[in-house]
């Protein structure tokens, strides 16, 4: 007999609570499976049994598709009844909803600025900073308490507030710049972005809505495969808690951290693009990731036109730090490097790398938002002199790595065939790379290519507003290669030669 839905539902407990290290009846079968910390890992390592089990190919991102574990039996089931019908090697099929962006932006109505007094304070004595546990975030902690005399009050995700802390602390200690005289200043509010009002009690909420004086909103849910339902909780309704908490008992001014990824629509391909130029075309915006983030940029908009003083931070990618070369080793562009040079081979792409340095996106925010001019005003942090791919390669080879460029197609044929076990990072990252996300067909890698992007998303403004600081932006040359590649080899996330 075929198995059903059921059957299929007790595997995937089983399977769920081996992986995880929880005993299977932690697990409800209605709950999201991000609520278990299922990571891309772990999603295909349950793939690659699954497909095993019920004998056809499953879709790359099945799993946020469908992201509990009674819709996801229930759909399999249902393709193993269908498969019955037909002969060979299956692949099963799914409807994704084409999902209409422009439709999602709404406010609030009853997150009325004008309604509750604003008493702008050349020094705030209290921020709230949301992010603060991520690797930007860490560095916004640092910069704010360097800048100002207030105390940082952090939204994050805990029991309690002595592990909301050790979750803070220890997130400075891993980038190394937690000094001990930081600590009186951060203060842990246990909360959660995603629900309404933080998900804080009625008296801590107005507590926080009234001694806080400045936001600083860097927090998202960051995952290249997730679509955009999965995390629209976080990243779109969490920035409009934020807008909402801005708004109660005082005006607070909010400074929010979003991407260039805003840009990501065909309609801007060849353009150039400058700070304060209107986003409308969301069209050929196919990542989740950047779909959120090109909403709440909209609602951090719509919020600033109905008074609240706004500005808004549009980072590229970001690299490790210019001085210490330290990184984020679970982000993108490490990822890619490490997978690639494990594989031997680099893509051969029309690509431009304009990523920041840490440190140079988290003193242009502080700075930038410290300054009255800066009001309602958008700004670009991305690389002014981005490099090519085929640099950054030439680089590394020179230090005795054996890497070729090779053809995208065979690139992609290798990834396929190299990257099969988590040893290789690039496994967690194939369903995003190789998943086929336009109507042409074409892969993520594609999308990003020189082709398809803007001609150039214009810093000119954002260096003029910086130009009375001494924030530079590094060139991406050898040496800060090089920093970045000491520290990545001393941390033993790569090897050497």
């Amino acid at each position: 007999m075929p198995l059903n839905a059921q059957d299929i539902q007790s595997w995937m407990v089983s399977q769920l609570a081996e992986q995880l290290n929880i005993e299977a009846d932690e697990i409800d079968i209605q709950e999201p499976l991000d609520t278990y910390g299922l990571d891309s890992a772990n999603a295909m390592i349950l793939a690659s049994k699954a497909e095993k089990l019920l004998g056809f190919e499953l879709p790359l991102n099945l799993l946020w598709l469908y992201p509990n574990v009674e819709g996801l039996s229930q759909r399999l089931a249902e393709e193993i009844i269908e498969s019955q019908q037909e002969t060979g090697h299956q692949k099963l099929k799914v409807t994704e909803f084409k999902l209409d962006l422009g439709a999602e932006v709404i406010l609030d109505p009853s997150i009325e600025p004008l309604k509750v007094p604003f008493e702008p304070k050349d020094e705030p004595e209290s921020i709230l900073l949301t992010g603060g546990t991520g690797f930007l975030g860490a560095f916004l902690i640092q910069e704010i308490l360097h800048q100002s005399k207030a105390d940082i009050y952090c939204l994050v995700r805990a029991n309690d507030a002595e592990s909301g802390k050790n979750r803070l602390l220890q997130n400075l200690q891993r980038y190394e710049i937690w000094q001990e005289k930081y600590g009186s200043r951060i203060i842990p509010v246990i909360g959660d972005l995603s629900q309404p009002f933080l998900n804080l009690s009625e008296e801590k909420y107005n507590l926080l809505a009234t001694k806080i004086d400045t936001i600083y909103h860097g927090a998202a849910l960051l995952n290249y495969v997730y679509p955009y339902s999965v995390m629209k909780a976080a990243n779109v309704l969490g920035t409009q808690e934020i807008l909402r908490l801005a708004c109660q008992v005082k005006r607070k001014p909010v400074h929010y951290v979003s991407s260039v990824a805003i840009f990501e629509s065909t309609a801007y391909t060849g353009k150039v693009v400058e700070e304060q130029d209107n986003f409308d075309d969301h069209e050929g915006i196919f990542l989740g990731y950047s779909q959120t983030k090109w909403v709440s940029e909209k609602l951090v908009k719509i919020a600033g036109s109905r008074g609240l003083p706004i500005t808004i931070h549009r980072p590229p990618l970001i690299s490790g730090h210019s001085e210490t070369g330290i990184s984020n080793t679970e982000d993108f562009v490490c990822l890619m490097l490490k997978g690639c040079v494990q594989m031997k081979a680099f893509p051969n792409i029309n690509y431009w790398l304009d990523m920041s340095p840490v440190d140079y996106v988290s003193k242009a925010i502080v700075y930038l938002s410290q300054q009255p001019s800066s009001v309602s005003k958008a700004f670009h942090l991305q690389h002014p002199q981005p490099i090519h791919l085929s640099q950054l390669v030439n680089w590394i080879s020179t230090l005795g790595y054996e890497i070729e460029q090779i053809p995208y197609e065979d690139w992609l044929n290798k990834l396929q065939s190299s990257a099969c076990t988590p040893d290789n990072p690039l496994y967690t990252l194939k369903p995003f790379l190789l998943q086929r996300w336009t109507e042409e067909q074409l892969t993520a890698t594609e999308i990003y290519t020189q082709e398809r992007r803007p001609k150039e998303i214009s810093c000119k403004q954002t260096l003029n507003a910086l130009a009375g600081s001494d924030i530079i932006c590094p060139p991406l040359d050898p040496q800060l290669f090089g920093k970045y590649l000491s520290y990545l080899l001393q941390s033993g996330f790569l090897s050497a030669v």
